[in-house]
C-alpha cells in the first residue's frame, strides 16, 4: 500500500539550492534576507506568541536563495500520546495537492498526450454529453468549467475505506452532476474539476495517478516522505499531524483524523501530506528547467489565467490585504501582485487544515506555513510575512 500511494518512512530529503532561472538581478542587488524574517524577528517573534496563545499550531519555514533561514515548530502533533511537532513532521496539505495534480497533467501536454483545448469527452468517458462536449483542460485547470459539486460539501463517504472505493465513488458521484454554470463564464473553485484531471493523468498515462505522482513529482523533485497516506497510517504514525478542529455543535475541539468525515485517502484536489522542507524541495525542482516541467510550462502554470473570487475560494477565508493589487488563478497555481511584488503558490484548508506555500520569485524567498489547527489560524501568520518580505 505504501509503494502505491507514494510515501514511505525515510529520512527527510536534503534541502537543494537554487537552479538557474531562479533568480533575477532584483534579487541579486537586494542580497540579504527580508529583516524582520530572520530568527528572532518580527516574524519569528509574532508566531511564537500566538502559538503561546494557543493560536497556532503548526511548522513554518523562510527560505532564502533555496535555503532555509528560519525554521519552527510548535504545538502537538498528537495530543493524545503527548507527540509534539517537529520541524520535520509531516502535515495535511489540503488543496495544495492541486499544484501537484497540474504538474502532474502539464507534464503530459509538455509530452503533447494532453492539449489544453482539448474537450473531457476527449479523455475520459462517462460523462453527460453536455460536460463531455463542451469543458475543456483549461477550463478544468483554472476552475471555469462548472464541473462538480460545491466546495465546501463532504468530499467521500465514510464507509468508503478502501482507495478503489474512494477513487471509483468520488468519479461516479462527479459524473451524475449537471453542469454548475456554462463552461468559461464564471470562476467557482472546484475540487472535484481536479479530480477529473487526475483522471485524465491515470487514464493518459497508463499508470495508477498515485504511481504516476510519486514517480514524476514526488521522486524528481526530491519529496521522498511526501505521499498520499491512508487514514489508518495516519492514526499510527508518530511522525504526522492529527488534525484539530471545533465540533460546531459542541464548540469542543475534537481529533478531526479519528472521526468518520476524515478521508480514507486523499485525491488529486488535495489530501497529500508532506513537510516544510520537501515543499521547498518542490519550489526549487519547478524552477529547475526540465526536471519537473520545462521554464516555458513552468511559467505558464504559475502565471495567473482568471481573476479568483475570494468569497468562493475553499481554502482561504481572509479579508483581502490592501497592499494585495490583484489576485489570479493559473494552472493550479494561485498568483497574486502584493505591495508590487509577484507571488504564486496555493492554500489549503479545511477542518484542522491550515497550509500555504509562498513564492516571492522576483525576492529568491519562499515562505512555508502548516499547520494542524484551522486554515484561519494561519491567516495573519501568512498577511505578515506577505508585508515583511515584500517590504
Amino acid at each position: 500500500m505504501l509503494g502505491l500511494l507514494g510515501a514511505a518512512p525515510v529520512a527527510a530529503a536534503g534541502t537543494l539550492v537554487a537552479g538557474q532561472g531562479f533568480a533575477s538581478a532584483e534579487s541579486a542587488r537586494r542580497g540579504q534576507v527580508p529583516k524582520g524574517m530572520r530568527p528572532g524577528g518580527e516574524y519569528d517573534q509574532f508566531v511564537a506568541q500566538r502559538a503561546a496563545a494557543g493560536e497556532f499550531s503548526g511548522t513554518l519555514m523562510v527560505a532564502y536563495r533555496g535555503k532555509p533561514v528560519l525554521e519552527r515548530a510548535f504545538g502537538m502533533a498528537d495530543k493524545a500520546k503527548s507527540i509534539p511537532n517537529r520541524t520535520d513532521t509531516l502535515f495535511h496539505l489540503g488543496s495544495i495537492g492541486k499544484c501537484f495534480t497540474a504538474t502532474a497533467l502539464l507534464q503530459l501536454v509538455q509530452q503533447r498526450k494532453v492539449a489544453l483545448h482539448e474537450k473531457l469527452g476527449t479523455y475520459l468517458d462517462g460523462f453527460p454529453s453536455e460536460v463531455a462536449e463542451n469543458v475543456t483542460v483549461h477550463q478544468l485547470l483554472t476552475h471555469t468549467s462548472g464541473v462538480g459539486r460545491p466546495p465546501n460539501g463532504p468530499p467521500t463517504k465514510p464507509e468508503w475505506d478502501t482507495v478503489e472505493e474512494v477513487w471509483e465513488g468520488s468519479l461516479k458521484a462527479i459524473r451524475a452532476q449537471k453542469l454548475r454554470f456554462t463552461p468559461g463564464t464564471e470562476w467557482r473553485y472546484s475540487n472535484d474539476g481536479f479530480i477529473v484531471l487526475g483522471a485524465i493523468v491515470q487514464e493518459v498515462s497508463g499508470q495508477n495517478y498515485y504511481k504516476y505522482v510519486r514517480e514524476h513529482v514526488f521522486k524528481p523533485a526530491g519529496m521522498e516522505r511526501t505521499g498520499f497516506y491512508t487514514k489508518p497510517q495516519v492514526l499510527a504514525a508518530k511522525d504526522i499531524a492529527h488534525n484539530y478542529t471545533i465540533d460546531r455543535k459542541t464548540g469542543k475541539e475534537i481529533d478531526f483524523t479519528a472521526s468518520p468525515n476524515f478521508s480514507f485517502v486523499g485525491m488529486p484536489a488535495g489530501g497529500s501530506f508532506s513537510t516544510a522542507r520537501e515543499l521547498l524541495n518542490f519550489v526549487m525542482a519547478l524552477r529547475e528547467d526540465g526536471r519537473l516541467l520545462r521554464h516555458s510550462f513552468a511559467d505558464l502554470a504559475t502565471s495567473g489565467k482568471v481573476p479568483d473570487v475570494a468569497s468562493d475560494k475553499a481554502d482561504d477565508k481572509a479579508e483581502p490585504d490592501s497592499l494585495e493589487q490583484c489576485s489570479l488563478y493559473g494552472y493550479g497555481f494561485a498568483t497574486s501582485i502584493f505591495n508590487s511584488q509577484r507571488i504564486f503558490g496555493h492554500t489549503g484548508g479545511g477542518p484542522g487544515t491550515g497550509a500555504c506555500y509562498n513564492v516571492y520569485a522576483d525576492l529568491d524567498c519562499v515562505s512555508v506555513v502548516l499547520g494542524n489547527y484551522d486554515s484561519d489560524k494561519t491567516v495573519p501568520l501568512i498577511q505578515l510575512a506577505h508585508r515583511l518580505i515584500t517590504k
